[in-house]
C-alpha cells in the first residue's frame, strides 16, 4: 500500500521507535511481578544458622527487604525502622527478613549494634537477589568503629534497595523500588494492613 508523502515520517517513527521499546522491556526481564509466585530460597543468617523460605512462606506473610550495605546510613535507618515495628508486623503474622550481600560477620555485627529483631541473610553470591530480579553489582569493603576498634567489613555484592512482600498465598503482594530508608516500616506495615487474610 503507498501512503502520501506527508505520512511518512509516521510511519519512520513507528519503524525506529520499537526497537527502543522492546529493549526497555528486556532491561530486566527476571523482575518480579505483582501477582508473581515467590521465589523459593536459602541462605545463611547472622548467627550462622540457614534460613529456608520454605519454611515461612505459604505459611505466613513474609517481608524481604534488601539493602546495599550493613553499617551505612541508609541501611541503618531501614533497619531500624523494621525493628520499631516489629511488635506490629509480629501481631498481623509477618515475618521480616533482611538481605544483604555482606559477610555473615558483618551481619553480626550489625544487629548487636543496631539491637535488630529479626533475621539478617547474608547473599554473597548474589544469589537470592537476582531470583528477586533485584540488581547487583560489585562488592566492596567500608571500615567501622566497633566496641572501640575500627573493622573493615568486606560485602561480595551490593544490592539494590528492594522491599518484598509476599502474601500468605505466596505471591508477590507489594513490590517497593522507590524505598524511603527511614519509613520503610511504615510503608510495609500500612501495605500489609490492606492485604487479604486467610
Amino acid at each position: 500500500m503507498r501512503f502520501p508523502r506527508r505520512f511518512t515520517p509516521l510511519v519512520l517513527l513507528v519503524t525506529v521507535g520499537l526497537p527502543c521499546t522492546q529493549a526497555r522491556a528486556q532491561e530486566n526481564p527476571t523482575a518480579l511481578k505483582m501477582g508473581d509466585k515467590a521465589p523459593v530460597f536459602q541462605a545463611v543468617a547472622d548467627g550462622g544458622q540457614l534460613w529456608k523460605s520454605a519454611d515461612h512462606v505459604g505459611k505466613k506473610t513474609v517481608v524481604v527487604y534488601f539493602y546495599p550495605a550493613a553499617m551505612t546510613g541508609g541501611c541503618t535507618k531501614q533497619a531500624c525502622s523494621f525493628r520499631d515495628n516489629r511488635t506490629k508486623l509480629d501481631k498481623l503474622g509477618v515475618v521480616v527478613v533482611g538481605v544483604s550481600g555482606d559477610r555473615v560477620g558483618n551481619l553480626k555485627a550489625f544487629k548487636a549494634a543496631n539491637r535488630l529483631n529479626f533475621p539478617l541473610l547474608a547473599d554473597s553470591s548474589g544469589a537470592v537477589a537476582k531470583a528477586f530480579g533485584v540488581p547487583v553489582g560489585a562488592g566492596g569493603t567500608i571500615t567501622r568503629a566497633i566496641d572501640g576498634k575500627d573493622v573493615q567489613l568486606t560485602r561480595d555484592v551490593t544490592a539494590a534497595r528492594r522491599t518484598f512482600i509476599i502474601g500468605e498465598d505466596g505471591k508477590v503482594a507489594f513490590i517497593e523500588t522507590e524505598v524511603n530508608p527511614a519509613g520503610d516500616g511504615e510503608a510495609v506495615l500500612a501495605a500489609v494492613q490492606k492485604l487479604p487474610r486467610k
